[in-house]
């Protein structure tokens, strides 16, 4: 049984999972271990954190890259195989134990940076008071399950050194390049044709020291609990906003859109939400983004709720216009045992990305004008990171307020924020939006 991670490519045009992968897997109950995001060893790491619970992942069994126009559908059939074939031994049977990938897409299909399904050797979870630990390993035909290791033989975390000094320098684009490139949306929102467009912008970031990105994770969990925080395959980040959540047949979707800058006083910090709650764009452009998920979900869903008004999200840093909209899946025939499915996290993501909140409306103009003006890959930021189980439950995030670390050069990363354009906006203040929107991951660095 090799120790490597495997390379598993789909063949061409199938998406099915290689016929001789087989997962052996195991999760057991453990008494509680402390923070998830002290467990972490040196290395790669995967994580997904809010509050204290989620899951962090140790090493590599299987390693799925996924690329081109269908990589989300190439990326569900090939999850769905290998978690159909796997011996699975699970004695804790909640959402994220048992079989557990860790997706991270590209933005767009054309993305040098591609997609990837990580299957991690070992896995750590906590939810609701209980702690579990998964052992996942794989082999070219079934031979039982792996024994499980002790709490103990979990690997030393070690010593998580700083990053040192961290030196900032444009990345595509200078900051009043971008606020020309904000002029030319609106410019082509006021000839009509295009009601919003979200446009992005990176920062280059060089540490004194490679980057161990368990010191960023640990500092953005701390500073950001009420966010999603996220490791996988060198993207790294704290979202505040969930593309797609499953559970047991149940979706919800949080969608963010119409930022404010917080002042850092409470009392007018109070008067700026309620203006972004009364302020007629931001409003708007939270609409464009509310329909756009609501639409997308609705032929999956055999029921849906949308709240009538958003409510303000306060975060560290900024406030956001927020709406949960959730759903009751829709079953579905299963194409081979004949029997009811519902949709997996991945297909709703297929159906989700990208969304309004971080493309625009519509949807096929708005990415062509972000191709245009952006003048840069925008990688995996924007697009959909985070876990699925063999139940095809899992969390989807949006990877916002993040950064990709250079796999070639782990001093450097490049740091991602968007701004959605719409009608009224202002290059100014959109830019000054977007500098708050790179705080998180500044701080973080240090």
């Amino acid at each position: 049984m090799s120790t490597a991670p495997e390379q598993y490519r789909p063949p061409a045009g199938s998406g099915a999972a290689d016929a001789a992968a087989h997962l052996l897997v195991r999760t057991t109950r453990i008494a509680d271990p402390g923070p998830l995001v002290h467990l972490l060893p040196p290395g790669a790491v995967t994580a997904w954190l809010r509050r204290g619970e989620g899951l962090v992942g140790f090493g590599e069994c299987l390693r799925i890259p996924v690329q081109g126009a269908d990589r989300f559908a190439t990326a569900a059939a090939a999850w769905a195989a290998l978690a159909a074939r796997a011996s699975v031994r699970d004695e804790v049977d909640l959402p994220g134990t048992g079989p557990v990938a860790f997706v991270s897409f590209s933005f767009r299909y054309t993305s040098a940076a591609g997609s990837v399904l990580i299957v991690p050797r070992t896995l750590v979870g906590h939810r609701d008071g209980r702690w579990w630990v998964t052992t996942i390993d794989a082999d070219t035909a079934p031979s039982g399950v792996t024994s499980l290791p002790h709490r103990g033989e979990l690997p030393d975390p070690g010593e998580v050194p700083a990053p040192g000094a961290v030196r900032y320098a444009d990345g595509s684009m200078s900051g009043p390049r971008w606020m020309g490139r904000v002029e030319t949306a609106l410019d082509r929102i006021a000839a009509g044709g295009i009601d919003k467009v979200v446009l992005a912008r990176d920062l280059d970031a060089r540490a004194e020291h490679p980057v161990d990105l368990r010191w960023v994770l640990r500092r953005l969990e701390a500073s950001y609990p009420t966010c999603w925080t996220f490791a996988v395959d060198g993207l790294v980040g704290a979202t505040p906003e969930m593309l797609v959540r499953c559970e047991r047949g149940l979706v919800t979707s949080r969608v963010l859109a119409g930022t404010i800058r917080r002042s850092g006083d409470d009392d007018h910090d109070l008067a700026l939400a309620a203006s972004l709650a009364r302020s007629s764009k931001d409003l708007e452009e939270h609409e464009y983004a509310v329909r756009s998920v609501a639409e997308a979900l609705a032929p999956h869903c055999a029921s849906t709720n949308v709240p009538e008004s958003p409510f303000v999200l306060h975060l560290p840093n900024v406030m956001h216009l927020a709406t949960d909209v959730t759903g009751v899946l829709a079953s579905r025939r299963g194409s081979s045992a004949g029997g009811a499915t519902v949709p997996s996290v991945l297909d709703l993501a297929m159906a989700l990305h990208p969304s309004a909140a971080v493309c625009g409306t519509p949807t096929g103009t708005a990415a062509d004008l972000i191709d245009e003006l952006e003048m840069m890959d925008r990688d995996r930021y924007a697009a959909p990171v985070g876990w699925v189980d063999a139940r095809g439950d899992g969390e989807l995030g949006i990877a916002l307020r993040c950064a990709r670390q250079d796999p070639a050069d782990l001093r450097r990363l490049r740091l991602f924020a968007g701004c959605g354009i719409v009608a009224g906006s202002d290059p100014v203040a959109e830019l000054a939006e977007s500098d708050a929107k790179l705080v998180p991951m500044r701080d973080a660095l240090g």
